[in-house]
């Protein structure tokens, strides 16, 4: 895609100016002030670089190239400005984060290296961005392969508790969700220093001994010490850490937080892991919801709201019996998928991935599984039979 550069100030001759000296070097885009720069980078963007003069009416340059940052903050931002003054350019780039600060009038040839200068800057800052979404990308992956390795029952419930996060989060429209979706992914992974025992006990809601509590607590710092050091996770990490914690400050870790200062994606995990504990132990979603909603200081009540809100829009599913060689990527398991000696292999609630496939074919030819596996298959609202489970999340 072509790199677009904006223009922005209130004087037209300038504009026509940048177009007429510019333009068989660069793709220019003109705005005539800040609000017809605003919806250019609504309508038209991303840009790659964004120029504004600092003296125009209304918005100054200063405020519109701070809203560029909040609205499109890989767009490179510059300043040009025929009063130079030092308080000026602090401001500019305290408020702004103004990649470079130029005087007016500007030669010509000095603007354009100026803005081949913000180019390779955004191209930089485009690489830097990838490089650490394919690092974040194949962490994550990499992590949860290893959960669903070490403990399927484990995984099972992470893969069930991110449905239940992804409807929330868009219940409560909430920014940068992705973070929130990872986070449930890796909800669990500090499980991996628990015994199997201990998890079965905890997911049937049967009783711990002392003991069996002190280590149970410890499992969501140990996800967050895995976690903090990834780059991009460091708010996962805190989301992990405190997703166990209740909104009045009575649960774990005990370290004085509670209601809105604890991070809303912890909030919304521990509404969806009560959820799965509950529906995964023989209830249905109603009276899941009805327990969730009168645990009084357990919950933050806007959370719960948004799960009230979910369930009142279900989605149909019907189970069907299919042969390992049958899974589809992307399909639901309705049930545990054991070996023929009984080891669980898939836990209920988990996503179907070519790795999962892989990892039964061979089971099939060295070991030997129940070959008819129950997958959940959702039902359009056309071809809906009566009798269909209804199973919202």
């Amino acid at each position: 895609m072509t790199e677009k550069i904006l223009c922005v100030d209130d004087d037209p001759n300038i504009l026509q100016a940048y177009q007429r000296a510019l333009r068989k070097r660069f793709h220019i885009d003109v705005a005539l002030g800040a609000d017809e720069a605003t919806d250019r980078l609504a309508n038209q963007g991303p840009y790659a670089v964004v120029v504004a003069d600092m003296r125009m009416p209304g918005t100054n340059g200063v405020q519109f190239l701070a809203k560029v940052k909040e609205c499109s903050p890989d767009t490179v931002r510059m300043m040009l400005t025929g009063n130079a003054d030092q308080q000026t350019a602090l401001q500019a780039v305290n408020e702004g984060h103004i990649f470079r600060f130029m005087n007016k009038p500007c030669p010509p040839e000095l603007f354009a290296k100026t803005l081949e200068a913000g180019l390779a800057q955004h191209r930089l800052i485009t690489a830097e961005r990838e490089l650490l979404s394919k690092t974040l990308s194949g962490s994550v992956k990499m992590l949860t392969e290893v959960l669903s390795l070490v403990s399927p029952m484990a995984f099972g419930r992470a893969s069930r508790v991110r449905r239940v996060v992804r409807q929330l989060v868009e219940q409560l429209r909430v920014k940068e969700a992705w973070r929130i979706e990872i986070a449930a992914m890796l909800s669990q992974i500090g499980c991996v220093a628990l015994d199997e025992e201990v998890l079965e006990k905890v997911y049937r809601r049967e009783e711990l001994t002392l003991s069996e509590r002190e280590v149970f607590e410890t499992y969501p710092k140990v996800g967050r010490d895995l976690l903090v050091n990834i780059p991009r996770l460091g708010q996962v990490a805190e989301i992990v850490a405190y997703q166990e914690q209740r909104y009045d400050g009575r649960g774990f870790p005990q370290d004085g937080r509670c209601g809105e200062d604890l991070p809303l994606g912890s909030r919304i995990l521990k509404v969806a892991l009560d959820f799965d504990t509950l529906t995964s132990t023989g209830n249905d979603a109603q009276v899941a919801l009805a327990e969730i909603t009168g645990s009084t200081g357990v919950y933050d009540p806007a959370v719960v709201a948004a799960l009230r809100a979910v369930l009142e829009i279900p989605d149909v599913h019907v189970i069907r019996r299919v042969r390992v060689c049958e899974l589809v990527d992307g399909s639901i398991l309705a049930d545990d998928v054991l070996s023929i000696n009984g080891t669980l292999l898939c836990a209920k609630g988990q996503e179907v991935t070519p790795s999962m496939r892989a990892r039964l074919a061979v089971y099939v030819a060295n070991v030997g599984i129940k070959e008819q596996i129950k997958l959940f298959v959702p039902v359009k609202p056309t071809d809906e039979p009566a009798s269909a489970a209804k199973n919202p999340v």
